[in-house]
């Protein structure tokens, strides 16, 4: 059993599920998924959100044991998304007498996933309110589009502690040995990467609080160094990059740009350029899009196809403009052996995006690479390194 004490009146009462394949239907988790919730034991009981309904008997099932038999007064709903807001119904019959906590977006929001009766129940915060739960008191403060309209996070000022909602979250079960940058990174652009001007504004009212420990609804809980997660959710939601290099993406149909990019990989390296290198027909998209905003140069080589572009190239493009990819400087290589066209169709999708400087030399591959192509992929790579 997990340890359940964050602090000795605070418990996680959250579940790991290490048996979903997709996140959102759409995130690769191989490490699974941890559903964070937790229990606030004091004159007043608060629960700090439920959890998905794939996990509801764990949760019900942790919660009854840290209650020890006593009833929760309060459960307060940071966010509405079903991963965390899937069993408010349930929590609610459970226990009649237990008030609901949220903002005046929040419940408008709960009426449109449940059934349950209401009236009586709703405690509505807004900015900067308080509730004593006697040595606790809980600060709410507003973090609207972080990463949906509703979310709030919580204060707590007698321990110190941030319940951070979706921010400072990871994928992974908390057992998962592996890099928190690296998820967290991947978890960040792909969910709340949109909203980098509202985790902004979310920053500067943390930056008020004396933080001691982060709570997030998905990750574990972050007790040391937080000035280091702060700033790279700094970099991050400010879309500045975070490395020094070059992430080089390739879309190759019969081998032939495949080589073409391994060749240029290659070349950036020996001129000293740090290169993470994909292939995004067989790269999951969420990794290519995080390393796309951790990189501070992106290269991007791809077949011609159909009078555009290659569909994987064409898809991960689309992506990053759904994710707000912005103030970067991109380089483009085409193939096509008769008609190439994929630089075209690439310099027009990455022109709808804010602050791209686009290379101003393009390579063209006219099929297999040749000692020419070669010649001209090391002028790219002087070009790229100069950028």
């Amino acid at each position: 059993m997990k340890d359940t004490f964050v602090t000795d009146s605070i418990r996680y009462i959250g579940v790991d599920d290490k048996t979903i394949d997709l996140f959102e239907s759409q995130y690769v988790v191989p490490n699974g998924i941890s559903y964070n919730s937790y229990l606030i034991l004091d004159e007043k009981i608060a629960v700090m959100d439920t959890v998905d309904r794939r996990a509801t008997d764990e949760w019900l099932a942790n919660l009854e044991r840290e209650l020890g038999g006593r009833t929760p007064d309060y459960l307060v709903v940071q966010h509405m998304e079903p991963d965390h807001a899937g069993n408010i119904q349930t929590l609610a019959e459970k226990y009649p007498g237990m008030q609901i906590v949220g903002n005046a977006k929040t419940f408008p929001m709960m009426e449109r996933f449940f059934s349950f009766d209401l009236t009586g129940r709703k405690v509505v915060v807004k900015e900067g309110d308080t509730l004593s739960l006697g040595r606790h008191t809980l600060t709410f403060v507003m973090a609207p589009m972080v990463h949906w309209p509703e979310v709030m996070v919580t204060y707590e000022s007698s321990e110190k502690i941030l319940f951070s909602a979706d921010g400072f979250g990871k994928f992974g079960a908390l057992d998962a040995e592996e890099d928190w940058d690296c998820e967290a990174r991947r978890y960040y652009f792909n969910i709340v990467g949109k909203y980098g001007v509202q985790v902004q504004a979310l920053l500067k009212k943390a930056a008020g609080l004396d933080i001691a420990m982060i709570c997030p609804l998905h990750g574990p809980i972050l007790k040391e160094n937080l000035g280091y997660y702060i700033n790279l959710y700094d970099i991050w939601s400010s879309y500045r990059p975070e490395t020094e290099g070059v992430f080089l993406a390739y879309a190759s149909i019969h081998g032939n740009t495949a080589k073409a990019a391994l060749a240029l990989r290659e070349m950036l390296e020996k001129r000293g350029m740090q290169v993470a290198c994909a292939d995004v027909c067989r790269t999951d998209v969420a990794e290519c899009v995080e390393n796309a905003f951790r990189y501070s140069r992106m290269v991007l080589c791809a077949s011609s196809y159909d009078g555009g572009v290659f569909l994987p190239m064409e898809d991960f493009l689309h992506h990053l403009k759904a994710k707000t990819y912005r103030s970067r400087k991109v380089a483009l290589v085409e193939n096509g052996t008769w008609a190439p066209s994929a630089a075209k169709a690439m310099g027009e999708i990455l022109g709808s995006m804010k602050d791209i400087t686009l290379c101003d030399k393009t390579v063209t591959i006219c099929s297999a690479v040749k000692e020419e192509t070669l010649r001209e992929l090391e002028q790219l790579a002087d070009a790229v390194a100069a950028m």
